[in-house]
C-alpha cells in the first residue's frame, strides 16, 4: 500500500484554519481533490470520529449554574471555540420569526427545530409591528415576544436574539416604523437626533422585556447582535457604538455579536463585540476580513443562507439540499458555529413585505417560504431529513421523536356572489383628509398623527381639460376619470395623457404602497403614495380630497353592513368581492388557488392573509386552519383590476 506521510501547512488564525495536505497513496481509495476546501475536508473524513458533542446537561432547564454564560476561548494546540457554563459548546442555530408563524403554530415549529438537531434558536425583532405607533407598544397576541422565547426554553433551545433597530429581514422598510418618515430630515439608521431619540424609547420597552430573558437571569438569551448588517450601510461611524451603548445601559449582559456579509466585515464590526459573519456556501475567502478584525475567537456564521426569498415578476429561488448539507458539515467538521437562515420562514402576512431595487422595485412576495429546511406550512423538505441524518450522526445522545405533521385539507371553491366597487365603499372608510395639495401616505394627519403606514392612498380633485398628467408616485398608481380607468403610473412612468373632456370630472389616482425597500440607502427614499406636485401641462393641481385604505378590520366589520351588489361578470376596476368559504366543523391548513384573479388581496374573516398576482412567481397563498372558524368563513377578495371567477383551495402549495 505504501507509506503515508502528512504534511501541514499551519496559518495564523488571522487566515482561519490549518490548511493539512494528504497525499494518499490508496490504490485508488484516496478522494479527489479540487481545491483547498475539498482537501481540508477530505483529511477530516479519514480521522477517527471525534465530533460526538454531548449537550444534554446543556438546555436551558437543566443548567442550574448560570455564573458564566457563552463566552470564547482559546487554547495553545487548539481551535479557539465556545463556551456555555465553562462547558465548551458550537452553535448549532436556526431562524424562525415568531411574527411569520401564527402563535398557534409556535410549539410545533420549535419542536421540529428541536427534533432536526439544533440547539439554539434565532429570530429578529421587528420594531415596526411593536411599536406601530409612536409610544403605542404592542407585544400581545402573535408579537409576545418573551411567550415565544420562553416556549423555547421549555422546548430545550438556547436563543440568540437580533433586536436591530434595523433588521433587514425583507420586511417593509427593514422593520423601521414608517411614521420616522414624517421627518423631512431624517436620516435613517445613524445617530441623527431625531432617529436615535426614537430608539431610545423603543428600546426603554423593549429591552426591559428582554433582560429577565437572558441566560444569567435564568432565561435561555445566551447572545444580542448589535443592529444587523451596518457593513453594507455604514453612514455614521458613531452609530453602532451608540446602539452598543444603548443595549448595555439598559441592562444587557450576555455576549453581544455584529453581523455582516464577508465583503462587508471591516465596515461593520464593533471594537470588542464578537464579529459574525453571513454566507451562501463556504468559501475560504469569504473569511478573509473576518480574521482581520479577530484573531483567537471561533467562528460564527450569523447567517447560512439555505434558500432565498422571492420577488413578484422573479424566478422562484430554490438550493441544493445536498449543497446545504455539505456546507454545514463543512461547519461542522470545521468546528464553526453557525445558525441556518431560515429554517423555517413562515408567511408576510398582511403589508409585511418589504421590497428590493436595483433600477426597478419589486415587492416581495406574501410567502416567505425561503425554500426553508422546513416549509411555509411547517412541512418537512429533503433538507430537514439530511441535516437531521447529519447532526444525528455527531451528537452524542438520540434526537427527539419526529412531531407529527399538520394535516391540510381541500374546501369546496368558493364563487363570490356579492361584490362592491371601491367608488361605493368610500363611504365606510375613515373620515378623509381635505388638503390643498397631495400629501404623501406617512405624513397624512391620520392615526393620531402617525400617519398611514401600509395599504392604499385614493387622491381625488376635479379637472375640467385634458392634456400631459404628471405625478410622482410610489409605488404604483392607477388613474381615474370618474371610474374609468384612463392608464397607469410608477415605476419610473410619471406622465399620462388626458384625453379632452367636455366638462369637469373627477381626477382619482390611486396610489399602493407595494413595499417598502428593506436593504441599502435606498430606505431613506420610501415615502408612499403621491410625492410632490400633480401637474396638468405643468399646471399644478390643488384641491384634494385624500383617502386611507389601510384595510384594518374595524374597516371590514363597517363594510359588513353595507348593501353589496350581485357580482357583475368581467367587472373591470377595483372592487371587493364577498363569498363564504365552508371548512368543515375541523379546519385545516389549505392554500388558496386564485385563478383567473388578476392582482389583489385576500382577507380572511377580516384579517389579511397577503398580496397575490397574476404574475407570479406566487401561485397560492397559505391559509392556516387557525385562522378559520368551523363551517363558514367570511372570504373577501379586493381586486384592483378585473373580476375572476373561482377561488379554489388545494392541499399543498405552488410557489
Amino acid at each position: 500500500m505504501g507509506s503515508l506521510q502528512r504534511f501541514s501547512l499551519c496559518f495564523s488564525w488571522k487566515r482561519i484554519v490549518c490548511i493539512f495536505f494528504l497525499p494518499v497513496i490508496l490504490s485508488g481509495f484516496a478522494p479527489r481533490v479540487k481545491d483547498k476546501e475539498d482537501l481540508i475536508f477530505a483529511n477530516a473524513q479519514l480521522q477517527p470520529a471525534q465530533y460526538r458533542f454531548n449537550w444534554s446537561h446543556l438546555t436551558p432547564l437543566k443548567l442550574m449554574d448560570r455564573s458564566v454564560g457563552l463566552q470564547t476561548e482559546s487554547r495553545v494546540g487548539s481551535k479557539p471555540y465556545f463556551t456555555l457554563g465553562g462547558h465548551k459548546f458550537l452553535i448549532f442555530g436556526g431562524s424562525i420569526h415568531y411574527f411569520r408563524v401564527p402563535r398557534e403554530y409556535w410549539r410545533d415549529r420549535l419542536l421540529k427545530l428541536k427534533a432536526c438537531g439544533f440547539n439554539t434558536l434565532t429570530t429578529y425583532v421587528p420594531w415596526n409591528l411593536h411599536e406601530p405607533q409612536r409610544g403605542k407598544f404592542d407585544f400581545s397576541g402573535n408579537l409576545d415576544l418573551a411567550a415565544f422565547v420562553l416556549m423555547a426554553a421549555e422546548i430545550g433551545l438556547w436563543v440568540i436574539l437580533r433586536p436591530g433597530p434595523y433588521i433587514c429581514s425583507e420586511m417593509d422598510l427593514g422593520g423601521l416604523p414608517s411614521w420616522l418618515l414624517q421627518d423631512p430630515k431624517m436620516i435613517l439608521r445613524t445617530t441623527y437626533k431625531g432617529f436615535v431619540e426614537a430608539v431610545n424609547k423603543y428600546f426603554d420597552h423593549l429591552i426591559s422585556r428582554v433582560v429577565p430573558l437572558q441566560y444569567r437571569k435564568r432565561g435561555p438569551i445566551i447572545a444580542v447582535q448589535v443592529e444587523n448588517e451596518y457593513g453594507s450601510f455604514a453612514e455614521d461611524k458613531d452609530y453602532m457604538p451608540y446602539i452598543q451603548k444603548a443595549l448595555l445601559e439598559r441592562g444587557i449582559v450576555e455576549l453581544l455579536m455584529t453581523s455582516d456579509d464577508a465583503k462587508h466585515v471591516l465596515k461593520g464590526y464593533i471594537e470588542g463585540v464578537l464579529a459574525t459573519i453571513n454566507m451562501n456556501t463556504f468559501q475560504m475567502n469569504d473569511f478573509k476580513q473576518l480574521s482581520q478584525v479577530q484573531r483567537n475567537k471561533p467562528i460564527m456564521v450569523m447567517e447560512f443562507w439555505v434558500g432565498w426569498f422571492d420577488t413578484w415578476g422573479g424566478k422562484h429561488m430554490i438550493k441544493n439540499a445536498e449543497d446545504v448539507e455539505d456546507t454545514v458539515s463543512k461547519f461542522i467538521t470545521s468546528e464553526i458555529s453557525f445558525n441556518v437562515y431560515m429554517f423555517h420562514g413562515g408567511t408576510n402576512f398582511g403589508f409585511m413585505n418589504g421590497a428590493t431595487y436595483f433600477g426597478k422595485h419589486r415587492g416581495v412576495v406574501t410567502s416567505y417560504d425561503y425554500d426553508a429546511v422546513l416549509t411555509e406550512a411547517g412541512d418537512y423538505t429533503e433538507k430537514y431529513f439530511k441535516l437531521r441524518k447529519l447532526f444525528g450522526s455527531v451528537v452524542a445522545v438520540h434526537l427527539p421523536p419526529l412531531p407529527k405533521l399538520s394535516p391540510k385539507a381541500e374546501y369546496p371553491a368558493v364563487k363570490p356572489s356579492l361584490y362592491l366597487p371601491l367608488w361605493d365603499v368610500l363611504q365606510y372608510l375613515n373620515k378623509p383628509v381635505i388638503s390643498h395639495t397631495p400629501v404623501n401616505m406617512e405624513s397624512l394627519p391620520i392615526n393620531n398623527g402617525n400617519g398611514q403606514s401600509y395599504g392604499l392612498v385614493l387622491y381625488e380633485t376635479f379637472i375640467c381639460c385634458g392634456g400631459s398628467l404628471h405625478a410622482n408616485v410610489q409605488d404604483t398608481a392607477q388613474v381615474f376619470l370618474n371610474e374609468k380607468n384612463i392608464g397607469l403610473l410608477g415605476d419610473g412612468i410619471k406622465k399620462l395623457n388626458i384625453p379632452k373632456i367636455r366638462e369637469c370630472q373627477h381626477l382619482r389616482i390611486l396610489v399602493e404602497n407595494q413595499g417598502r425597500v428593506n436593504f441599502s440607502w435606498k430606505i431613506q427614499d420610501q415615502r408612499k403614495g403621491l410625492t410632490g406636485s400633480v401637474t396638468i401641462d405643468n399646471i399644478p393641481l390643488n384641491g384634494f380630497i385624500i383617502y386611507s385604505l389601510e384595510m384594518t378590520m374595524s374597516f371590514f366589520e363597517r363594510l359588513r353592513s353595507a348593501t353589496w351588489k350581485p357580482v357583475q361578470k368581467n367587472y373591470s376596476g377595483p372592487a371587493f368581492y364577498l363569498g363564504t368559504l365552508k371548512a368543515g366543523s375541523s379546519p385545516k391548513d389549505t392554500f388558496l388557488r386564485l385563478l383567473n384573479w388578476n392582482y389583489g388581496f385576500v382577507f380572511i374573516n377580516g384579517r389579511n392573509l397577503g398580496r397575490y398576482s397574476i404574475i407570479g412567481p406566487q401561485e397560492t397563498l397559505y391559509l392556516p386552519g387557525t385562522w378559520l372558524h368551523p363551517r363558514d368563513n367570511e372570504i373577501i377578495l379586493f381586486e384592483k383590476r378585473k373580476s375572476g371567477s373561482y377561488i379554489q383551495t388545494i392541499d399543498e402549495p405552488k410557489l
